[in-house]
């Protein structure tokens, strides 16, 4: 490989990094992240909706939660059957042609954000039944989940922490297994690789990082404020450029495999903590719906970033309370030095008074319940708020649309089969046909098969390779020849392959 900024981009020292930052970045916004101590309901775009819609806001009448789990249930349905046959297979892989959804790659991470869709849009069909019935406002599905910003935050903090960290993992896996740079850790590779050493690790270390973790985030154990004593302290404007590299990152973790933006590369990723690249779990058989057995089949690749771009909401949502955030609107205020003050009684926060929350108010009134003002209750944090305009915020945002935009531009012009090649993404079928002849039925084994480089007629046009038994020949051409279409093509055969002509073959040499 030569030493180009492809090599240097795509370093194993740089992919550690960056998956290793992005855990680092994630603890660091949410010690900062005055919302992470906010008491107010939380409320996530999107996503508010459809957790709402399926935990909370059931009403007394049994017909109304009959017909309210029925929408949700239907949604979750719908939602399944659109993402893997409107979404993945028409959208993707026939009018996009993307390579990295060929087949059926990807299915299951476009199902899941296909039902979080028809969630919230069946969420909006739900209300309008409600608003039909009248009286029922209380009842109304909104982006308002019924938790505390507080709660919400630390359920989100360990979620990216398992993320980030299953991603770290198998990069760290990968770096350590893979040979693209085979100078690179040598002795480190072979300690990796000496018997059950990777999995052993992987469980050890993320059962005591994730103990410790959750201790931490959810015990309140050890205080940030108190630990940096307002070292180097943020404002809104630091915390939002903050998310937005964290998105940046995200997006390199993916930029930054040796096989982006196709994803067709014979590398195959063993999944965390398994010695195997890919599971397998049988559908249940039922012959009157089924006309064969399934196998659902999922790999180590799709498992990795389907995680990275399930933390990436996260991430979203975290970079949209930076951006928008007004210290009223979570019941919170600012004290001198433009210091963050977080209320913390129930009763002020009832109508998030203005008036209430300001500092002059709370330090010059008592609080009958406990004879001190206000102010003296409420938590201090060396977070600022400086009142920056939203204008300002918003260069925040030119990191992440650059990062996002180079994304799409690598995947459309890159990751793209062309249409002379279109059918070569659904030579396979990712689910496994039980009954499937394997390449010795067909005729071909090791001792008996022949591969041939047919020179092209043209400069132009590309090789073409032949792959010759004693009862069968496949030609295929050089640029679509990978493990996948081959044994596919192989697979898909119900009877032995019919040989080719001779005059269609042109003579040429063996490759051994």
């Amino acid at each position: 490989m030569d030493k180009d900024f492809r090599y240097y981009f795509q370093h194993p020292w740089s992919r550690l990094v960056v998956a290793y930052l992005v855990i680092f970045f994630n603890f660091l916004i949410f010690a900062e992240d005055p919302v992470s101590h906010s008491q107010t309901e939380a409320n996530v775009i999107v996503v508010g909706n459809c957790f709402s819609f399926v935990t909370n806001k059931y009403p007394e009448g049994g017909g109304w939660r009959f017909l309210k789990v029925f929408l949700w249930l239907l949604a979750i349905l719908t939602g399944l059957i659109a993402g893997k046959f409107l979404f993945h297979q028409r959208l993707f892989g026939q009018l996009l042609r993307l390579k990295m959804f060929r087949e059926d790659h990807g299915s299951w991470m476009t199902m899941f954000f296909s039902t979080i869709l028809f969630l919230f849009i069946f969420s909006h069909i739900y209300n309008l039944f409600l608003i039909m019935a009248g009286n029922m406002s209380a009842y109304i599905i909104t982006d308002f989940m019924g938790i505390r910003n507080e709660n919400f935050m630390k359920v989100a903090a360990v979620g990216t922490w398992m993320g980030d960290f299953v991603t770290a993992w198998m990069v760290t896996d990968m770096m350590l297994q893979d040979k693209p740079y085979p100078d690179w850790g040598k002795s480190a590779r072979a300690f990796w690789k000496k018997g059950n050493i990777r999995i052993i690790l992987f469980w050890t270390v993320l059962f005591t990082l994730t103990s410790v973790v959750v201790l931490v985030i959810t015990t309140d154990w050890i205080s940030w404020d108190k630990l940096n004593r307002g070292f180097l302290p943020s404002d809104e404007v630091s915390r939002a450029f903050l998310a937005s590299f964290i998105l940046v990152f995200d997006l390199l973790i993916v930029m930054q495999d040796w096989e982006f933006p196709h994803f067709m590369g014979d590398v195959e990723v063993n999944l965390p903590g398994l010695p195997s690249a890919h599971m397998q779990f049988k559908v249940p058989y039922f012959q009157k719906i089924f006309k064969e057995e399934y196998h659902i089949h999922i790999t180590g690749k799709w498992f990795n970033y389907g995680i990275i771009f399930l933390v990436l909401i996260l991430d979203l949502n975290m970079w949209k309370n930076q951006i928008f955030y007004k210290p009223h609107e979570y019941g919170q205020y600012i004290g001198p030095g433009q210091k963050i003050y977080t209320v913390k009684d129930s009763e002020s926060l009832k109508d998030l008074n203005r008036t209430k929350l300001s500092w002059e108010w709370r330090s010059n009134n008592t609080n009958p319940l406990t004879n001190r003002t206000y102010a003296e209750g409420d938590m201090f944090l060396h977070s600022r708020f400086t009142g920056s305009s939203l204008d300002v915020k918003c260069l925040a945002f030119i990191p992440s649309l650059l990062a996002f935009a180079l994304f799409g531009f690598f995947i459309w012009f890159f990751g793209r089969f062309q249409k002379t090649d279109q059918g070569m993404e659904n030579l396979d079928k990712s689910y496994t046909r039980m009954k499937r002849k394997s390449p010795s039925d067909m005729g071909m084994t090791r001792e008996n098969t022949q591969v041939l480089v047919e020179e092209p007629l043209s400069f132009q046009e590309p090789h073409l390779v032949s792959i010759k038994s004693d009862l069968s020949e496949i030609v295929f051409n050089s640029s679509l020849l990978t493990s996948e279409n081959l044994n596919a093509q192989l697979n898909e055969q119900d009877s032995p392959l019919q040989p080719v002509p001779e005059s269609s073959v042109p003579k040429s040499n063996p490759v051994t």
